[in-house]
């Protein structure tokens, strides 16, 4: 893993995101997103632990009742890429979670799809959030992704995002959404800035990949 030159904070907000290799697909069905979720939320916690691999081992292992390392605040999977917003909790909180997140899922879907080699794309990017106005526009800026894409119609219908635990239509173990939600009256005006920049989203979408072509 290349060596980091910024080093992150503890007690700072970023967003993480990384993406497959070569723009390949990281989740190919329900399965893969839903073990990336369950293997979020077994790392956030100090270890040491066995690995999330030999979990059903250890059955009595109780791990909730370690600190965690990161704060999930947010996050949103997509087809071949993920963004997180993490507030990192201990020394080199997030680097540790990363790693071992993408170590782990990296071992089950080569083993699953009969594959070799990295899955991700080389060191995973991050960036501080400095303000609370810039902590709830990226929130929105995560959770508007699927519809920016046009995976979805509709928002609430996208299962692999922190969006509908946002809006308090599913219980979500893995996040902590009152760090954005305290910020709005409640959660429905929430849903409402995130909806306000729908057109917006997909129009920046689209620009960009004409860019890119």
């Amino acid at each position: 893993m290349p060596y980091r030159i910024i080093p992150l904070a503890t007690g700072q907000v970023y967003h993480v995101f990384n993406r497959g290799v070569a723009k390949m697909p990281v989740f190919d069905d329900r399965r893969d997103y839903n073990r990336f979720l369950e293997t979020i939320y077994y790392y956030q916690f100090q270890g040491p632990k066995p690995q999330f691999s030999q979990l059903n081992r250890f059955k009595d292992f109780e791990y909730e009742k370690n600190k965690r390392i990161v704060e999930i605040i947010c996050y949103c999977l997509m087809p071949n890429h993920y963004h997180f917003m993490l507030r990192q909790l201990e020394e080199k909180g997030i680097s540790e979670f990363i790693n071992k997140v993408s170590n782990s899922y990296t071992k089950y879907f080569n083993t699953r799809h009969e594959r070799v080699g990295p899955l991700f794309q080389g060191q995973f990017k991050a960036v501080r959030v400095e303000s609370d106005e810039q902590l709830i526009h990226l929130s929105r800026y995560i959770h508007l992704n699927p519809i920016a894409s046009y995976l979805v119609k509709n928002l609430r219908d996208y299962p692999w995002s922190s969006y509908v635990s946002y809006l308090e239509l599913q219980e979500d173990k893995i996040c902590n959404k009152e760090v954005v939600i305290s910020l709005f009256k409640n959660s429905k005006r929430y849903e409402q800035f995130v909806l306000d920049q729908v057109d917006y989203a997909r129009k920046l979408e689209l620009i960009k990949h004409k860019l890119l072509e």
